[in-house]
């Protein structure tokens, strides 16, 4: 992909102060995008826009806090960018959030609805915000940030596997309600080595790299060139579609993966 992907694109990331959402941003504004980083955390979106300002690349920052569950502030979020940049061309999201960990059985109800609010329906506010917006009539791409986990049995985050599938399923039927104005993919991440998920992939490491084909776990970089990919005139005739970036997890016998 040639530089300068996303030359004069206006692009809104949730989730966008750090990990992959950061990445993400890093690459989008390298290849040109101006960018909005919504995040819950104004102190963690002011440091994000400091970093990315200190880069050489041409596209400008603008930071809002905001909730991703929460559907006014997605509206607020969107209006926002549309009063900055004119538009949202590229909405990505990433924002998500796990706050139960063991059997799907177990799960109460306020952390299975904190869950679906933020990854599930969360996600359908957002890019409802940005289709009422304009996006409708002047076109734009979605990239949403799934999860191999959508595709797959965990013994320990099976609720949020779920909301995972939930997204993957969406994007299809959003891609067919959309289309042909605004084209909708998702990208699958594996196991990605980001400080937040450091409790997942620390201590496996060793034994998650034997055993993935690519023999190492993945980084927010090789999320990001996805969603540049998605995101881009590169993938024009691409929707409805989830690309999987997991190293080859999903080629390993499930014996072998347990």
């Amino acid at each position: 992909m040639s530089h300068g992907a996303l030359d004069g694109k206006v692009a809104l990331i949730t989730g966008g102060s750090r990990g992959i959402g950061l990445g993400i941003a890093t690459l989008f504004r390298a290849e040109g995008a101006h960018l909005v980083l919504a995040a819950r955390k104004k102190a963690g979106l002011d440091e994000a826009r400091e970093g990315l300002l200190a880069t050489d690349a041409p596209g400008d920052v603008h930071v809002v806090v905001a909730n991703a569950g929460e559907p006014d502030q997605a509206e607020g979020a969107v209006a926002e960018t549309v009063d900055s940049f004119g538009a949202v061309d590229v909405l990505v999201n990433n924002a998500a959030t796990n706050p139960y960990m063991g059997p799907l059985i177990d799960i109460d109800l306020p952390r299975a609805e904190k869950t679906a609010r933020v990854n599930q329906f969360g996600m359908l506010a957002w890019i409802g915000a940005a289709a009422r917006a304009g996006m409708a009539q002047r076109g734009g791409t979605v990239v949403n940030i799934a999860s191999v986990g959508g595709l797959l049995v965990d013994p320990h985050i099976g609720f949020y596997n779920g909301t995972k599938a939930a997204m993957i399923h969406m994007t299809r039927q959003l891609a067919y309600e959309l289309g042909p104005s605004i084209r909708v993919n998702a990208v699958a991440p594996g196991v990605i080595k980001t400080e937040l998920a450091r409790a997942v992939w620390e201590v496996r490491e060793p034994v998650l790299t034997r055993m993935l084909p690519m023999r190492r776990l993945g980084t927010v970089e090789d999320v990001a060139k996805a969603a540049l990919f998605l995101a881009s005139e590169a993938s024009s005739w691409i929707t409805g579609h989830t690309l999987v970036i997991d190293g080859g997890a999903l080629c390993l016998p499930r014996a072998v993966e347990s």
